[in-house]
């Protein structure tokens, strides 16, 4: 790893690039490809590849984010971390109240009614109140509590005067998420809350984006290439090995290659910061919190419409994939010109 003089721009369009490679590898995710079709031995290989394939992307959103936060946060850390956290709860909350009034099944709505289908969901999420304090309504918002949860404690680390102390603490985090996470069957390690959500992988990520450009780290496109597969390997020979203690291969969200994964990928940004440079990916990319935030419950809506229509295997699929990634742009711009937009986005 080499350091370079020059000091990044703030506006990097292969970050842009990275942001909706990532933003369309977690609608795939998401979608649950390959499921019940292209079984090898009965097993959904394919999809369960695809699933694992998209993990370096929250890794990716993490890295950025700590990238494009660290002078701020070096300047004035308690003002920027209440500056940045308060818009991202607010969306948080809004769409966490949307996610628990909303019926997922609506199939179940006309046979049981509206109160009956909701209330297994509140009584899910309330068997597990901590946990659902992390997460918020609706699975995927837990991304937003572990990006403030790092935020804040990077922020309490630099008030302090203890930056050096930043990469040991996320990395005993990171390690102790790891064990406590997938690896739990072997460690036999209870956490308080599923690992995932909270400070456990986040702050690592995020404190990785930090010291990149508080140093200046680079590496070259081969070197970042490399580093990339390299995680992706460690990641996927943890998961198939973990295979073998019960844990199935697609419910792994953070291994140990998990990280370098998404570092190198993020790296090989920062190494090609014009590729990318286009109008579309800039628009795409400026609505990337309202797409994410929505996006689940618009493929939610797909697997109804799918489902009364009676479409299943790879025609469901590719619909509900194509239609997520329109509705869920077609939504954020249109609450951008409506008083919801206050309350909806950041």
């Amino acid at each position: 790893m080499s350091t370079a003089s020059s000091k990044p721009s703030t506006h990097i369009a292969s970050l842009e690039l990275g942001r909706v490679v990532a933003i369309l590898a977690i609608i795939g995710l998401h979608c649950q490809m390959a499921l019940s079709y292209a079984l090898i031995d009965e097993v959904p290989w394919v999809g369960y590849t695809l699933n694992q394939a998209a993990r370096f992307a929250v890794p990716l959103f993490f890295l950025i984010s700590g990238y494009l936060i660290q002078p701020k946060l070096m300047r004035s850390p308690w003002e920027t971390l209440t500056s940045y956290s308060k818009p991202l709860l607010k969306v948080w909350l809004a769409w966490s109240i949307i996610s628990l009034l909303m019926p997922f099944n609506l199939g179940k709505v006309m046979e049981v009614g509206y109160l009956a289908e909701r209330e297994g969901y509140w009584g899910f999420l309330m068997s597990t109140p901590l946990n659902s304090l992390f997460e918020g309504g609706l699975v995927h918002l837990w991304f937003i509590p572990a990006l403030i949860c790092a935020v804040s404690i990077l922020a309490v680390l630099i008030e302090m005067k203890l930056t050096k102390a930043i990469l040991p603490l996320a990395l005993v985090l990171y390690l102790y998420g790891i064990l406590a996470g997938s690896y739990a069957p072997l460690t036999e390690l209870e956490a308080p809350i599923f690992t995932r959500n909270g400070p456990f992988f986040s702050t690592l990520l995020v404190a990785v984006g930090f010291m990149i450009r508080q140093n200046s780290w680079r590496l070259t496109s081969m070197q970042s290439i490399a580093m990339a597969v390299l995680g992706m390997a460690i990641h996927f020979a943890e998961a198939a090995w973990l295979m073998g203690y019960d844990v199935a291969f697609n419910i792994n969200d953070f291994l140990a290659g998990t990280a370098l994964w998404g570092a190198g990928v993020f790296m090989w940004l920062l190494a090609n910061p014009t590729v990318g440079d286009k109008r579309w990916i800039q628009a795409i990319s400026s609505r990337m919190l309202g797409i994410y935030v929505s996006h689940l419950l618009l493929i939610i809506v797909m697997f109804n419409i799918c489902g009364m229509l009676g479409i299943t295997g790879l025609s469901k699929d590719i619909l509900t994939y194509s239609m997520t990634i329109i509705l869920s742009f077609g939504l954020v711009v249109a609450l951008e010109k409506s008083p919801l937009r206050r309350v909806l986005l950041r």
